[in-house]
């Protein structure tokens, strides 16, 4: 059943974005593995068309790759310091393909739901999955901007840019004058001019 459900998912990606397809043809008639245990092996086959079957039990895999079940939440969100834990052994070639599609392919979810909404409804609706799904990182800045300034101007904890400014060329400016005071002072002191 997730073999059926992830072979339907990622051959709808691969028909809705047709240059992704036409990068998996060259590699027609190779297999892809995917291992994320406990999940049961994913076995499949690129077709002449560019999209994706089930590999014959009698194919050997030109490709594997070996998945961490705790990464996998991350990968799906693409972020890039979990694919350092993906392993791949096989095709290097294959394997660019692989990943280069897994960095750029996305899901077009408005262009679904058109097709059982409308074009209106649809676009609502992913404007606002989309305003829901950036929410969270939106409060997070504006909470980070108001601690901010609250520790600068309500209760000066952190010091306002300005003010550091003005602070470090104020010490640039007694610096050099201490640097000029020590030579006029060397220069005053010098035995050799009171001859």
């Amino acid at each position: 059943m997730i073999e059926r459900g992830a072979l339907a998912a990622l051959n709808h990606l691969l028909e809705q974005q047709p240059w992704a397809a036409e990068r998996l043809i060259p590699f027609a008639g190779q297999a892809v593995e995917f291992r994320c245990p406990p999940f049961p092996d994913l076995r499949l086959a690129i077709t002449g068309s560019g999209l994706l079957d089930r590999a014959q039990a009698d194919t050997a895999s030109t490709l594997v790759v070996k998945l961490n079940p705790d990464a996998l939440p991350f990968l799906l969100a693409r972020d890039e310091t979990a694919r350092k834990r993906v392993e791949i052994e096989g095709s290097a070639d294959l394997a660019g393909a692989v990943d280069y599609l897994f960095r750029h392919l996305s899901w077009d979810l408005e262009e679904d739901l058109s097709r059982v909404f409308g074009d209106i409804v649809a676009h609502r609706l992913a404007s606002g999955g989309k305003a829901l799904a950036t929410w969270p990182r939106d409060a997070a800045l504006r909470l980070a901007e108001s601690l901010a300034e609250y520790w600068t101007e309500e209760q000066p904890l952190l010091a306002r840019p300005a003010d550091v400014d003005s602070f470090c060329r104020g010490v640039d400016t007694l610096r050099d004058d201490v640097a000029r005071l020590e030579k006029r002072i060397e220069h005053l002191s010098d035995p050799r001019k009171d001859r």
